[in-house]
């Protein structure tokens, strides 16, 4: 009886342990299933490593006579690089990392332009000394102690002769009607020539003060911001950029004439009207702000100032600092702009910037107007004010050769008026300029 009493027993608990297991099978088949499918997941989520970010070039690079400037730290820069880039959300950043068919394989770096010295020869500016062993520095300072001259007016030329036009011609002979007593260099390879002095010879039989200089680059920038800049672009670590690079070398060129020797620079395309010998200085604007009564940009196209004068220096400095040869006007108009609106009102810079009646009567997108003859009443009203304002108020005249080259001098237009106050010879039809 016993017996039977436990195999009763062990009966009822194998039923209740097979019930137990068959009721607790399918959650622990789901619990492992689980934790399966979360180790497959936690395996396959690819997170990226942590790197340590390269260094951030954000310094300038220092050139010979700048102060050191002091290197900021790692965590300065990358609390910099923090505010300018503000930080994704995971899953964003996430989307960026596994986001299919992005290439990692990086693009070789453009490599520098080189300097090829064959361009410095298309430009008719080769970097060479002058005849009879005189280096470019002595011939000048012989040529003005010999004229005596009062004023010294620079000019460059960096195109062939065949170029030179009656234009430019004229532009010459405005100098000498306007400052007879002046002397005038003309910084160019094609006209500082046995056929270029043919071309200007009558000038010289008239007895003005003119002479043409083939440049020497490694003898006008030395010993200054120019130099290095210079150097660095024929050893090709500088491009030239798309602008023209004679273009380029003609800004800076003028600069550092004006501030070894002083004088007046002015471009091929500007018409002097009067005397500059009252003139120091001084510098033009292009436009102004109406509502302010300020310019709003200057221009290089006529430049007067002494010898070492600072604000040339801070021009060639800012050249030689942010030279940019893909940006037109970057380092002509806009540099001196720039520079000019850093330094107004600092002591120890003693220049006057002119409103744009002085050198830029006409903006260059009217110049065409100059050249036209009237065809009305109201033409001829605006023509004689017009003419009456040059003639009282400019110094000079910029005709923007980019926007008038093309353009034909009709007659009784004001730049035939102009011709015919300024001219010298007075013998060329007016429709060749």
């Amino acid at each position: 009886m016993f017996q039977m009493s436990k195999l009763y027993h062990n009966f009822h608990h194998t039923k209740n342990s097979v019930f137990s297991f068959v009721f607790l099978l399918p959650l622990f088949l789901l619990l492992l299933l689980a934790c399966n499918g979360f180790s497959v997941f936690y395996i396959n989520l690819s997170v990226p490593a942590k790197t340590s970010p390269e260094p951030a070039n954000l310094l300038p690079e220092i050139l010979p006579g700048d102060k050191p400037v002091k290197k900021l730290s790692s965590s300065s820069v990358m609390y910099a690089v923090k505010e300018e880039n503000p930080s994704l959300n995971l899953k964003t950043h996430l989307s960026l990392i596994q986001k299919p068919n992005i290439s990692m394989v990086s693009k070789p770096k453009k490599q520098p332009h080189r300097f090829r010295p064959q361009t410095l020869k298309a430009l008719q500016l080769r970097t060479t000394k002058t005849t009879k062993g005189f280096t470019f520095s002595t011939k000048l300072r012989a040529f003005f102690q010999n004229s005596n001259c009062k004023l010294h007016f620079f000019m460059t030329w960096i195109s062939s002769l065949h170029s030179l036009s009656h234009r430019e011609l004229l532009v010459i002979e405005s100098v000498f009607k306007s400052n007879p007593k002046a002397c005038l260099v003309i910084v160019s390879t094609s006209l500082d020539s046995p056929k270029g002095n043919a071309v200007l010879k009558p000038f010289l039989n008239m007895g003005f003060n003119l002479i043409t200089v083939s440049p020497d680059f490694d003898s006008i920038f030395k010993h200054t911001y120019a130099e290095t800049w210079f150097n660095r672009l024929k050893t090709g670590n500088i491009n030239p950029g798309e602008v023209s690079l004679g273009q380029n070398l003609s800004n800076l060129l003028r600069l550092v004439l004006l501030y070894k020797y002083g004088g007046v620079y002015i471009d091929t395309d500007v018409i002097v009207l009067k005397s500059f010998n009252n003139l120091s200085n001084v510098i033009g604007a292009q436009s102004m702000n109406i509502e302010t009564k300020t310019w709003s940009r200057l221009n290089n196209a006529v430049l007067v100032f002494d010898k070492h004068h600072p604000l040339l220096y801070k021009f060639i400095q800012e050249f030689a600092l942010t030279f940019d040869g893909n940006k037109w006007g970057h380092n002509g108009p806009y540099l001196v702009s720039r520079v000019v609106g850093r330094v107004t009102n600092r002591p120890g810079f003693n220049f006057t910037v002119l409103p744009p009646p002085a050198f830029y009567p006409v903006d260059w997108s009217r110049i065409r107007s100059l050249f036209r003859e009237p065809n009305n009443r109201i033409q001829s009203d605006w023509l004689r004010r017009k003419l009456e304002q040059i003639r009282t108020q400019s110094y000079a005249v910029h005709l923007w050769n980019r926007q008038s080259k093309d353009v034909r001098v009709e007659e009784g237009s004001i730049v035939h008026h102009i011709i015919s106050d300024c001219c010298i010879f007075c013998n060329i039809s007016t429709s060749s300029l």
